[in-house]
């Protein structure tokens, strides 16, 4: 088949897979399997070799990320329905104090969006963002718009969060790498959040009445919250506190009340469990670098630090030391971190169909003309990866779906170009950028944020839409600005 009918062929697929899931909603993965099957038979796989190809993409995709995918979430959960997300919150707020509590919970969505997925996040901390705001008789935003975008860049960049740990895997990316690198980037953009959200905050966003009464109370108006933009805040650690239990409870339903009430745990105890995996696979990756091959060190931490191992021996811990050792009984640890699973099963299932499209790309030979045609355009490798996630990002909404179809359509041009391990995790990083970039009203994400902040549209996409576009795109520059010196 020429090159330009499997081009054709593959633009038409794309904008098939745009059309089901914009026009007529089909559920992600559902759509990419359809669009998959029929690019494969259009381009040529023979009928017989059709499902050995579906099961090949996801089986190769799924056999690295489905692991750590669901580590990551049941860590998570046990985080979550323990308190300590919230412990954590608080106690920063309390050391931070008052003129720097946006801060203190930019902070918070960064440590707890490693572990937690970005929609968990958002409801986890809300509720104390509420009682900040009216215990500081500010407007909302102030501490929401820099919290939940930390929460969201790291969604967007870090590991074990689905869309990169399944554009690193289809990449052959190394994980450690992705987070030695991707770590102090985040950070950094976290902090560039909130400063770019401070500015933006000095301006006052009319809030709905149902959230505004919620959070203040019903005899608060939006012409209170402008007085208030200006004025002195007071301290807010007592209302965050109050409220925070509510909004625990009600994002975990009936779960949470079964469990047997205890202490919440300590600062440094969370602080340590979401760190020892991270801490665990850069070892890894760092003695693989560092030392001999028969190394007996370098032997054991090969293991450690395995991302799968790594985060196999948080969860462990965390069910002990955040459950059993707290007065959980074995059936309900075991009913927590089973919890963890619903909710990210179709995040799993949807990165096995981007590796499925994937895969059609590469055995129908769509990829290697797609890889000559991006290798004409003369752009860096890294400018194509970012585009093309901020592209399908902006058009079908989900960052998930945007890095694992970008991952498909340039790995067979990263396959030609001998990039270093390092340059690997940059591009995944620039990736990242791109899926961050451009949430707006096709994202889950953008109502999430603008119903529980109380925004309309049009103020959500002043704020949301502009502040993740800046942050993605930051990041970005940055993997440009690092990749001469890796």
């Amino acid at each position: 088949m020429s090159p330009v009918i499997l081009m054709i062929t593959a633009g038409a697929g794309i904008a098939l897979l745009l059309f089901l899931v914009l026009k007529y909603k089909f559920q992600p993965f559902v759509a990419l399997m359809l669009v998959s099957i029929l690019v494969a038979l259009v381009a040529g796989v023979k009928p017989a070799d059709l499902v050995a190809t579906i099961e090949g993409g996801m089986g190769k995709t799924l056999g690295h990320i489905a692991i750590i995918i669901a580590l990551g979430a049941m860590i998570g959960r046990i985080i979550e329905l323990s308190g300590g997300a919230e412990a954590l919150a608080r106690t920063l707020i309390e050391r931070f104090g008052n003129r720097r509590t946006p801060l203190a919970l930019t902070i918070a969505g960064f440590i707890i969006g490693v572990p937690v997925f970005f929609e968990v996040g958002v409801i986890i901390l809300m509720p104390l963002a509420y009682g900040v705001a009216r215990s500081a008789r500010k407007p909302l935003l102030v501490f929401a718009l820099p919290m939940c975008a930390a929460l969201l860049t790291v969604h967007a960049f870090l590991p074990p969060h689905p869309g990169a740990v399944a554009a690193a895997s289809q990449l052959g990316a190394d994980l450690g790498r992705v987070l030695m690198f991707g770590l102090p980037l985040t950070a950094f953009l976290c902090f560039v959040g909130y400063k770019v959200a401070g500015r933006m905050t000095r301006r006052f966003y009319p809030m709905t009445d149902d959230i505004r009464a919620e959070v203040y109370g019903p005899h608060v108006t939006n012409e209170d919250l402008a007085a208030w933009s200006n004025g002195n805040g007071r301290d807010p650690l007592q209302a965050a506190i109050a409220v925070s239990h509510m909004g625990l409870e009600e994002s975990t339903g009936s779960l949470v009340a079964r469990l047997p009430a205890a202490p919440p745990p300590g600062f440094g105890l969370i602080v340590g469990l979401i760190l020892l995996p991270i801490v665990l696979i850069l070892l890894g990756t760092l003695s693989t670098t560092l030392l001999p091959v028969e190394s007996t060190v370098r032997g054991v931490m090969t293991v450690l630090g395995a991302p799968l191992v790594a985060l196999l021996i948080d969860t462990l811990l965390c069910a002990w030391l955040l459950g059993s050792r707290r007065g959980w009984s074995r059936t309900q640890v075991s009913d927590v971190i089973g919890s963890a699973l619903p909710g990210v099963a179709m995040v799993i299932l949807i990165a096995g169909a981007g590796g499925v499209f994937g895969k059609v790309l590469v055995d129908t030979g769509i990829g290697a003309v797609v890889s000559d045609m991006l290798r004409t355009t003369g752009l860096p490798v890294l400018a194509l990866g970012f585009l093309l996630t901020m592209l399908l990002r902006a058009v079908q909404g989900s960052t998930t779906v945007a890095l694992v179809t970008t991952a498909g359509i340039i790995s067979p041009l990263i396959a030609t170009l001998g990039l270093t391990p390092n340059h690997l995790a940059l591009l995944c990083l620039a990736m990242g950028g791109g899926g961050l970039a451009m949430s707006h009203i096709n994202d889950a994400g953008y109502w999430i944020f603008t119903k529980l902040a109380g925004l309309n549209v049009a103020d959500g996409l002043r704020t949301w839409t502009v502040i993740t576009t800046l942050l993605g795109t930051l990041g970005f520059g940055i993997t440009l600005l690092i990749w001469p010196f890796v």
